[in-house]
């Protein structure tokens, strides 16, 4: 199953709102709270590579509050 981290930046004093959003997404795995750059870090899980690509691009950014997302997608070694 494909996987991908995404680390979150968020518009100030909405990160616990996206934390919620992002914790009762059926494909995400684990939400952590970050201090520095980012404000949260999470791991995704997909059936397929086309279905991770289409909730990188259109769930995730559509949040409200999100300002900015930086995924690497996880391969195997």
């Amino acid at each position: 199953m494909p996987e991908a981290f995404v680390l979150f930046k968020t518009l100030p004093a909405r990160e616990r709102e996206v934390y919620q959003t992002l914790s009762n997404h059926d494909s995400v795995v684990e939400v952590h709270a970050l201090y520095g750059e980012y404000d949260l870090l999470v791991r995704v899980s997909s059936e397929d590579s086309g279905k991770l690509s289409g909730m990188l691009m259109s769930d995730f950014r559509q949040i409200d509050g999100v300002k900015d997302t930086q995924t690497m997608i996880a391969v195997e070694y």
